[in-house]
């Protein structure tokens, strides 16, 4: 596959083809982010600058080979879905106090709280009016799916009951913040290039899956990895107490009864003062070795392989093949 991509793929025709709408939606995308207002355009531009994987676009794109993925609709569908992930960027990193993204510094860092989160809602608006090009259906199901990524940011923020099963909340929570998009990418793409109704759901159940996949293995490589890969300090999860699935299942085991010494010695060391870099490279360093990180990339692995068999309705073929190859990369980032 070209490096326009992410992943490899085994047909040189599909990966061409893939490779020349990506640019399309590469340079849509700086169209779309561009504004008369200085400020607005330095702020819109900054992510999309910065790169990325452009993930959803391209499941757009791969989804749509299973019809017509020459149709205009299905570019203004990737723009759509990309705009939309950019912008959920902007306002998470104000509310996670992240200092990086994507190796840059992230927008609030450059200019403050209010401008990022505007900045964000300006994005949320070009998404929507490109949205509002593809029909009322497309706009309902980027409604829903809008609703869906403030419900998870929500409930992220608030976390569970006292009554709740805290793991099960936090699967609901990357339900909605990560896979409710990742399932629109794939459903826009099959729905946008003429596919039946049974096609559109069929790679929409696969996204449903591969995106909660996809956030539990960022989980494992916010441990285990120098940051090269999310852009992100390792460990910043940690220090600003957002859950994952590694220290959920860590206070999970120190609370039950004859837990070990070293679980609660950890969670202690976790609900510690985290603020200097020194602290969290050693919570980090523990975290990392403990098996619930080995724990979360099998859940990672399992949830991937749910997602492929839900392809198996799909008929054999490179398009089959691709949408495969992309669950296992997503998952084999943590391996």
């Amino acid at each position: 596959m070209t490096s326009s991509t992410t992943f490899p793929l085994a047909d040189p025709d599909l990966a061409d083809r893939l490779a020349v709408r990506l640019a399309l939606v590469e340079e849509r995308l700086r169209d779309a982010v561009a504004n008369v207002d200085p400020l607005a355009d330095d702020a819109s531009r900054h992510l999309v600058n910065a790169g990325g994987k452009r993930l959803r676009p391209l499941l757009t794109l791969l989804a749509a080979e299973l019809g017509d993925g020459s149709r205009r609709e299905v570019v203004d569908a990737a723009v759509v879905v990309e705009l939309t992930h950019l912008a959920t960027l902007y306002h998470d990193d104000v509310m996670d106090s992240a200092p990086l993204r994507r190796g840059a510094p992230a927008a609030h860092e450059v200019w403050g709280n209010s401008v990022a989160i505007l900045t964000g809602d300006l994005l949320f608006a070009r998404a929507s009016a490109t949205v509002a090009g593809l029909g009322p259906d497309a706009v309902r199901i980027q409604a829903a799916t809008f609703e869906r990524l403030c419900l998870g940011q929500l409930h992220e923020t608030v976390g569970p009951r006292p009554e709740d099963d805290r793991v099960a909340h936090y699967l609901q929570v990357l339900a909605d913040k990560t896979a409710s998009l990742i399932a629109t990418s794939a459903r826009f793409g099959a729905m946008f290039a003429g596919c039946r109704p049974d096609v559109v759901a069929t790679v929409t159940g696969f996204g449903e899956k591969i995106g909660v996949a996809f956030q539990l293995a960022d989980d494992v490589i916010d441990l285990t990895s120098d940051g090269d890969v999310t852009g992100k300090t390792p460990g910043t999860d940690l220090r600003e107490r957002v859950p994952t699935m590694p220290a959920l299942l860590l206070r999970a085991r120190a609370a039950l009864e004859g837990s070990s010494d070293e679980d609660r010695r950890l969670v202690a060391l976790l609900d510690g003062d985290l603020s200097s870099d020194d602290d969290l490279a050693a919570a980090v360093a523990a975290l990392r070795v403990h098996p619930v990180v080995a724990d979360t990339r099998a859940r990672a692995v399992a949830l991937a392989q749910a997602a492929v068999r839900e392809l198996d309705p799909l008929p054999a073929g490179p398009v089959k093949d691709a949408l495969v190859s992309f669950a296992d990369a997503l998952v084999d980032r943590a391996a």
